[in-house]
């Protein structure tokens, strides 16, 4: 029976996840990125369900419109994962494949490494986790103390995009702004900020020789996202034993933020190399 977009909850303890699902098919969980929505995975395309898969899309706590965690140190991987097992079991989905941005594409990596056998196929895009939690974490907290303090603007102010390309600049600003002002709650998101980028989703790149599920690395090029380095998505496809990697040609734009494009390649993967 084919199935309409439609909304849904996943409860974890006291914690409520907000998601939608859309199509018929083999399900494809999408996760999206640190201080994202779910909307930022497929970027509004409708174009996976139309190629058969059933899309599962949800906001990870204290994003979107899901509950803050109850903690503000609970956004921990291993807490991210226990989500992704609540709304797996809500929905009543023994096995999928998965498409994860960032923080969403290091979620499913350890959900693969804790659960294998309810991991079909593996789309990580634009990972930046290389093994061991960002050394570095000042800007982390200056961003989620810019957010607390001035909002969305505040976040802008502090980030700046002054690391990006000045062709891609004002197309990251706009994304950025736009992301954020899907957030209900954005001390949660502030919160998270502090959080993630400090946590461990696996214990170093050679965890990933374990996973057996079949991998498309989706990378972009340093110049229009140099938060998620090339190198690191080299790195996972190399590892990955059956890893291959996907990037767009020097000077276009990022295949990760066009959602037609990005659809197209996780349909023909999972259709050719890695059917759910």
């Amino acid at each position: 029976m084919a199935r309409d977009t439609a909304s849904f909850q996943a409860r974890n303890g006291d914690l409520t996840l907000h998601g939608e699902t859309e199509g018929d098919g083999p399900a494809v969980v999408l996760l999206h990125g640190l201080s994202a929505t779910r909307r930022y995975v497929l970027h509004g395309s409708h174009a996976l369900p139309r190629a058969g898969f059933w899309t599962v899309a949800y906001d990870a706590r204290g994003h979107g419109e899901s509950d803050p965690a109850p903690d503000p140190a609970a956004y921990e991987y291993s807490d991210l994962v226990a989500d992704l097992r609540a709304v797996l079991d809500g929905l009543e989905i023994g096995r999928a494949a998965f498409a994860g941005v960032s923080m969403g594409a290091h979620t499913a990596l350890r959900f693969a490494l804790e659960d294998p056998e309810r991991v079909a196929a593996l789309v990580l895009i634009t990972p930046a986790y290389i093994g061991h939690p960002h050394r570095e974490l000042e800007s982390w907290r200056a961003l989620a103390d810019g957010l607390e303090r001035d909002g969305v603007d505040g976040f802008l102010s502090v980030w700046g995009a002054s690391d990006v390309a000045p062709r891609w600049r004002k197309a990251a600003l706009e994304n950025a702004r736009q992301r954020l002002e899907r957030h209900r709650h954005l001390d949660a998101v502030a919160a998270a900020l502090r959080v993630v980028p400090a946590s461990v989703a696996f214990d170093g790149l050679d965890a990933l020789e374990a996973i057996e599920a079949p991998a498309l690395v989706v990378g972009s090029r340093d110049q229009a996202d140099p938060t998620h380095r090339l190198a690191v998505s080299e790195a996972y496809a190399e590892r990955l034993p059956r890893g291959e990697l996907l990037v767009e040609d020097e000077g276009k734009s990022p295949i990760a933020w066009q959602g037609a494009r990005l659809s197209k390649a996780i349909a023909e993967f999972l259709e050719e190399g890695a059917p759910p």
